[in-house]
């Protein structure tokens, strides 16, 4: 299994050997039930069907509900897919546990980052502003000229840094470190901040970039 579904907790610190700071995220990373498997006959690729966190029935629409109990499993809040070479080292109904990751692996961290709303460009996207005098009248925060600079091609390019919504993306923080691993609570502790806010839901992956014994 390349991942799981987990969970954002909280953000803390540790202290190496060296009695140096090393700011980490705790995350509760699954258990996670397998629900569905996806063959390359059938959809066209391999991949397993994960749910985590169990949520009452009667929250799940019909649909909903015959899927999980033609696996027979209680109804789950979140579903993700993940993609696998062997469809056969898995069944329905299997746990997926904390204990496929180790001390030292490298992963890679999916979230939602901090919705921040409609804002300018100074918070947005760290513009300097205008000046605060010489005759500067309501022009502190704003973003200036946005023309080409010229007659032509007389319109503003796509792409422009502008004023508009913040935040609320999909993130991926890449080649986190796993420090610490809490099997009996299914606890990962990585190195690094993670997007989203505490009690977010995140998908915890092999670190595609940097190769780690798994």
């Amino acid at each position: 299994m390349i991942g799981l579904i987990g969970k954002k907790i909280r953000m803390g610190q540790l202290f190496n050997e060296g009695g140096r700071v090393i700011p980490v995220t705790i995350l509760k990373a699954g258990p996670c039930s397998v629900i569905q498997k996806k063959s390359r006959e059938k959809e066209g690729y391999a991949a397993v069907q994960l749910g985590f966190e169990d949520k009452k029935e009667k929250n799940s629409n019909s649909p909903e509900r015959g899927h999980f109990r033609r696996v027979g499993v209680k109804s789950k809040k979140v579903l993700r897919e993940f993609r696998v070479t062997n469809l056969d080292d898995y069944k329905e109904t299997d746990e997926i546990r904390v204990d496929i990751f180790k001390v030292g692996n490298y992963v890679d961290v999916i979230g939602v980052s901090k919705g921040r709303g409609f804002t300018g460009v100074m918070k947005r996207w760290g513009f300097a502003g205008g000046p605060a005098t010489h005759g500067a009248h309501k022009w502190h925060r704003r973003p200036g000229s946005i023309g080409s600079g010229s007659a032509d091609p007389s319109r503003v390019f796509k792409g422009k840094k502008m004023p508009g919504r913040m935040g609320g993306a999909k993130v991926t923080c890449q080649n986190l470190e796993i420090v610490h691993i809490n099997m009996e609570e299914n606890l990962l502790t990585v190195k690094g901040a993670i997007p989203g806010a505490n009690g977010g839901y995140v998908i915890i992956r092999r670190a595609i970039k940097k190769t780690s014994e798994w």
